[in-house]
């Protein structure tokens, strides 16, 4: 029910106005006789921060009024000189008055062009040459945002340790890891999470822990093919599958086992399955980005809109962290057991370079954000 103004300015402006306010503790003027002067001294790495913490609050802004179906006035710095501008205002607000003049009360405090302002504007121009500001080596992303997903989360049976997954992961070993910690199966884990439930498990287990582990790319894209795609019967995606086969020319069989699908077939439906993922992720088919194949950092980040994981494990660390992990709880540090590849081919006998670039193409945001190198097999 509250209107929402939005008021904008230059951040290099900003910057420089707010250095100089600090340098003579003057935040107002209304008589220009008693108007103090300073330099700002330009500090880039003090700049790259404002600008980063300015363009985060906007985009916050944005999103909440995005998701809440809701409509801002924006006004701009210069704009408040304008009497059209605050005679608009008052239209939107439902204000039925008119101002027939501006308040000239406040004076402007710096009025001298930005490099007469800065005490060292060569230092400044390197510093502004430094930042992108059309975002040009962004890499893009056009995946949805997706939420916690808090019924796939997973508690111990006693221990006070919560696993966040990550679909495409190696779900089933940790799970088996978390069983073993208190002598019980799988079954009898906790599931099936509310948030109202989450946060009375969180409450009733002071000191507890939460954590992710993550997959190399390369794996969690083939572990998707070969569990939701080649696969078929209950969990598995039928109609994604029919429209592979259709669109995108997958050669799958019917059924498996099948005594004449082997590596070379594999690979190639393998490699189908990636070009689709290709034009997926990029927003280019009908389909839904699903979450066995999203980004982890997209994951990750709808982790954090309910509750963070403490810890998240690298794929190669997995074996030594998580009975780390269970020793800094009390626990016994009980060994991970092996991963399995639960494939009709294993991911080693197609693996090749191509495939490694092909990934590392798709899902650039994860290489950059966690330092995956290529895949080799193993843990890693």
């Amino acid at each position: 029910r509250c209107a929402k103004i939005v008021l904008t300015r230059n951040p290099l402006d900003s910057y420089v106005s707010w250095k100089i306010a600090q340098a003579t503790g003057q935040w107002k003027l209304t008589n220009i006789q008693k108007r103090k002067e300073a330099q700002a001294e330009f500090d880039a790495a003090e700049f790259e921060a404002h600008v980063e913490a300015l363009q985060a609050f906007q985009l916050r802004i944005q999103t909440r009024l995005q998701h809440s179906g809701q409509t801002a006035f924006h006004v701009a710095y210069e704009d408040l000189q304008s009497l059209g501008v605050m005679n608009g205002l008052a239209a939107w607000l439902g204000v039925g008055a008119r101002l027939q003049g501006l308040s000239t009360t406040l004076k402007r405090q710096n009025p001298e062009p930005i490099e007469t302002r800065v005490a060292n504007p060569e230092e400044m121009a390197r510093g502004l040459a430094r930042l992108d500001r059309f975002n040009l080596t962004r890499t893009p992303n056009f995946e949805p945002r997706r939420g916690a997903s808090v019924p796939s989360y997973v508690a111990a049976a006693r221990a006070p340790l919560m696993f966040l997954p990550i679909k495409g992961g190696p779900e089933r070993t940790v799970e088996a890891w978390l069983a073993a910690l208190d002598g019980v199966t799988p079954a009898d884990l906790a599931r099936d999470m509310t948030q109202k439930t989450l946060r009375q498990w969180m409450r009733d287990r002071p000191g507890h822990r939460r954590f992710a582990v993550l997959a190399h790319p390369l794996e969690r894209a083939h572990r998707a093919f070969c569990e939701k795609i080649l696969a078929t019967g209950p969990g598995t995606y039928g109609r994604i599958r029919r429209t592979l086969v259709k669109t995108f020319g997958l050669d799958l069989p019917e059924a498996l086992p099948d005594p004449g699908y082997g590596p070379e077939q594999h690979r190639a439906a393998f490699g189908g399955f990636l070009r689709f993922l290709q034009a997926n992720l990029a927003g280019q088919t009908a389909m839904r980005v699903d979450a066995w194949w999203t980004s982890q950092g997209q994951v990750l980040q709808g982790f954090a809109d309910v509750a963070l994981p403490d810890l998240v494990i690298r794929p190669d660390e997995m074996a030594d962290a998580l009975p780390r992990l269970a020793v800094a709880l009390g626990c016994r540090p009980v060994p991970v057991p092996a991963p399995r590849d639960d494939g009709p081919v294993s991911l080693a006998a197609i693996h090749d370079e191509d495939l490694d670039a092909l990934v590392r193409d798709i899902y650039q945001r994860d290489y950059l954000m966690f330092g995956f190198g290529a895949w080799r097999p193993g843990p890693a």
